[in-house]
């Protein structure tokens, strides 16, 4: 039997037909001797019946329990006045069962497909029947309507599809590698790649001038919700376009995507930001432009106060003192301050202090703060009207080292905005570019590349990179959506001088890049073509879209936060014949024995 149609073309046209549906049950309701059965298929729900007349029929509708797979054969006719579902697309008629057949018995359920209070743990074992719920069939089919909107683009804009290597080799790009061990070169290891950086370059430097791939990568890091250990990117290289042509392309691609899937018309151009302009704005490389909060800077003000606190940073040279005003945030409690308070903490910061605004014409009188007393007048007033402080407002200063500041300030400036419902609805596209070369780490006490050691620098001159990196620019662009880094790339070096330059910069010697990036060295001295690119994060992309609280609600088959799939309960064992194969032993730590208790033999 299976079926003739599906759900959502079951309407009033169909009045008078026979038609064969089939899907799960979605309930059983019993109505005075009628059974009405709401069958889900994944494009919708139909309402069928059982009729008593049909004696043999009814007894086995009557044993028809909720995610049982059916086939039924029926005539449509409308629903009975009264009883039409406007919720539904067939929700005018019904399908007058004459002939079922079971295709497949449910046992118990773990969970009502329905029910959303289910943990994430329970639902991802059971991620099939979770599935199941349309919600997430949504999501699934809104994902791969995005990727087809993105291939259209790209195909008509003359990019070719080629795919790279999953086992290549381990090259440092900022996470830990994934390794596969080789059982035929022993003690010797693949790695998973974190992204085909590398490849896509060679690609553009054998010819193939635009590349395009949904790529797998794979990175060994700690997760959050937006995080995965495997994910998905669209990953895009083109020879012989300037940094300025590949932001204009990959603008309208996005537009493009945006139109198709949500049917949003971005008709301006992405608004453009510098890094450094983004961090003391919003103390984020990642703004939400959609709030309304900014970041305003006093060090300046705080200069030679007595109040260390603020002293202190004001006068450090890698410190910051800034200010987020709160519109109308005075009306918040001494607990609301005290929780904002405990958030912060989690980025770092030693307190927050505030000043509640009442009355902006009575000075120090007019303002309600534990610190108003440690600050001078002049201080005071330069806050108020450097801010544009008005009556009701609420202050909350950031006073530290300027990356513990920006960190806890931004993020506290998306949590107020979310509580106090501060933030517009709709899209806030955002180029941030100017990126620094590097970035120094203090731990490793050298250089690091801000993006990764591929970028080309803005300033082209070998010496000034290598003699003062602090003052590197890069060609390098991320693009912001939301709040979310939804895509990053940048120029390429493209010569052999420059790359080795970086090098040199990062502190990677000759002998290490040799060994690490030999490959790619060698393919620099026989004619590189300027080439640069982006990639996309696939999940990401799919989740804002969706609306979606976490990536894991748009991947099929996601990982835990412990990188685990509780569905296969992978990672897990393998056996020693295996393991054998592969020139691996497993070094196991030695139990150590419990101390022995009183009365127990020593």
């Amino acid at each position: 039997m299976y079926r003739t149609h599906l759900s959502a073309e079951v309407g009033t046209p169909l009045v008078d037909s026979t038609i064969t549906l089939a899907g799960w049950v979605a309930r059983r309701r019993d109505h005075g001797g009628v059974i009405f059965v709401d069958l889900r298929d994944h494009r919708g729900i139909t309402q069928v019946v059982f009729d008593p007349d049909d004696a043999a029929l009814f007894a086995q509708a009557e044993k028809l329990r909720n995610e049982w797979v059916l086939s039924v054969s029926g005539r449509v006719r409308p629903r009975p006045e009264g009883t039409v579902n406007p919720n539904l697309p067939s929700g005018e008629v019904e399908v007058y069962v004459t002939q079922m057949q079971v295709l497949g018995r449910a046992d118990a359920l773990p969970f009502q497909i329905e029910d959303e209070d289910v943990s994430e743990e329970v639902r991802l074992r059971h991620r099939y029947l979770e599935m199941r719920r349309p919600e997430f069939q949504q999501r699934l089919k809104l994902r791969a309507q995005m990727i087809s909107s993105l291939r259209r683009f790209l195909e008509a804009e003359d990019f070719l599809e080629v795919e790279t290597p999953i086992l290549t080799k381990a090259t440092p790009e900022g996470a830990r590698d994934y390794l596969v061990p080789s059982r035929t070169q022993e003690h010797r290891f693949f790695a998973l790649p974190q992204s085909p950086q590398l490849f896509k370059q060679l690609l553009m430097m054998g010819g193939c001038n635009r590349y395009y791939q949904i790529a797998r990568c794979f990175r060994d890091e700690d997760l959050r919700a937006d995080r995965q250990p495997e994910f998905t990117q669209l990953d895009i290289e083109t020879s012989f376009m300037a940094e300025e042509e590949i932001k204009q392309l990959m603008e309208a691609m996005v537009k493009q995507m945006l139109r198709d899937t949500r049917g949003v018309e971005l008709s301006e151009p992405f608004p453009r930001m510098g890094y450094d302009e983004a961090l003391a704005r919003f103390g984020s490389d990642k703004p939400d432009l959609r709030n309304p909060l900014e970041l305003v800077e006093v060090a300046d003000l705080m200069d030679g106060v007595e109040f260390k606190v603020f002293a202190g940073p004001a006068q450090d040279p890698q410190g910051r003192v800034a200010v987020l005003r709160v519109p109308g945030g005075s009306q918040l409690t001494r607990k609301q301050i005290d929780d904002y308070t405990a958030f912060v903490g989690r980025y770092g910061a030693r307190g927050l202090a505030y000043i509640k605004v009442n009355d902006t014409t009575a000075g120090r009188e007019g303002l309600q703060s534990p610190i108003t007393k440690f600050l001078p007048d002049a201080a005071l007033s330069g806050i108020l009207e450097r801010t544009q402080a008005a009556n009701g407002d609420l202050l909350f200063f950031g006073a530290d080292k300027a990356e513990t500041v920006n960190a806890a300030l931004g993020a506290l400036r998306d949590r107020v905005a979310a509580d106090l419902g501060l933030r517009r609805e709709g899209w806030a596209p955002l180029w941030v570019e100017d990126w620094p070369m590097f970035e120094y780490d203090a731990d490793e006490k050298r250089w690091v590349a801000l993006h990764h050691p591929f970028t080309a620098p803005v300033d082209g001159d070998v010496q000034t990179l290598v003699e003062n990196p602090s003052q590197a620019r890069a060609q390098a662009y991320d693009l912001v959506l939301n709040g979310y880094e939804v895509g990053g790339g940048s120029v390429r070096i493209h010569t052999p001088e420059m790359q080795q330059a970086v090098f040199r910069a990062l502190e990677i010697d000759e002998t290490e890049a040799a060994e690490k990036f030999g490959f790619l060295l060698t393919a620099l001295r026989y004619g590189c073509p300027p080439h640069g690119g982006m990639a996309f994060g696939i999940d990401r992309l799919a989740m804002l879209l969706a609306d979606a609280p976490s990536i894991r609600e748009v991947i099929a088959f996601p990982k835990t936060q412990t990188a685990s799939c509780p569905l296969t309960e992978a990672p897990g064992p393998v056996s020693e014949t295996q393991l054998r194969d592969l020139h691996i032993r497993l070094r196991v730590k030695p139990q150590v024995a419990a101390a022995p208790t009183e009365g127990d033999p020593a």
